[in-house]
């Protein structure tokens, strides 16, 4: 027959383990969600970094273009004889 002591020493061993298993699995969820929110920041600035150097390189494709492309347009004169 199994002592009073043993027994709860048993309930305290599955209680423990149990409590372990939960933790380790929790762990690996919020892990999981913080390697996600790096990535996915990392990406956004990627983004970023790609979006300014697209500008800055419009922005100098502008400034080596002739002056006559820069220009607005003058008045569109229709002709409206018969």
């Amino acid at each position: 027959m199994v002592s009073e002591f043993e027994t709860r020493k048993d309930t305290i061993q599955e209680l423990t383990e149990s409590a372990a298993d939960h933790v380790g699995r929790i762990a690996q969820i919020i892990t999981a969600a913080v390697r996600d929110v790096a990535r996915e920041i990392g990406d956004w600035a990627t983004d970023v970094i790609e979006m300014n150097e697209a500008s800055r390189r419009a922005r100098a494709d502008e400034r080596r273009a002739p002056s006559a492309d820069r220009e607005a347009p003058g008045p569109v004169v229709v002709d409206e004889s018969p």
